[in-house]
Parts: C-alpha cells; sequence; structure tokens
C-alpha cells in the first residue's frame, strides 16, 4: 500500500537560505531510492517548507530513513529550526492514480 508522507519545517529566522538548501540535497538522491515515487518540494508564504513524499510501501519509507543522505540531512537541519519537524503520515481516500 502506497505510503503518504508530508513533511513541515518552519526554519529559525535568518536560517531560511540554510533550509532550503539541506531540503534541496536531499531531492535527487531520495528521488532515485527504489521505492520513492514522489519527492516533492515546496515553500509556502510564510517562509515554512514541505515536502510531499510517496513511497510504494512502508518498508520504502524504512529504507529512506535509513540512508547516509537521510541521517546527515536530520542530523544538519534541526539546530536552524524554530520547532520540530512536523511529519504527518496520510492515509488516502480519494487519491488520483496513475
Amino acid at each position: 500500500m502506497t505510503v503518504t508522507v508530508f513533511a513541515s519545517f518552519s526554519p529559525k529566522p535568518g536560517k531560511e537560505a540554510d533550509v532550503e538548501k539541506i531540503l534541496r540535497t536531499m531531492t535527487g538522491p531520495t528521488r532515485s531510492e527504489l521505492g520513492n515515487r514522489v519527492y516533492d518540494l515546496y515553500k509556502d508564504a510564510q517562509g515554512a517548507f514541505h515536502l510531499f513524499e510517496l513511497y510504494v510501501d512502508q518498508s520504502a519509507v524504512e529504507a529512506h530513513r535509513s540512508t547516509a543522505h537521510y541521517k546527515a540531512y536530520r542530523a544538519a537541519i534541526a539546530d536552524l529550526l524554530a520547532e520540530p519537524i512536523a511529519v504527518k503520515i496520510l492515509t488516502g481516500l480519494d487519491v488520483r492514480s496513475g
């Protein structure tokens, strides 16, 4: 079953560019993971960043979280955030597949 992840990041004032740089380093390697289907980065008008992620199953999510690039990003980003990363696992109710 597809796993949908929505993660939000609120940078400390003045750290927006640093947070964006770290998050952008994740897109290529994560999109290359066998179990990843979507890994899209967004920014809202308030300066927060959001990742929309789709994985083929929970095993793919666990594999993602065990990669060197995931561990490096988690270690680098924590001190740049005003609050902890907000991660939500979503259950699709009316989702277009394709």
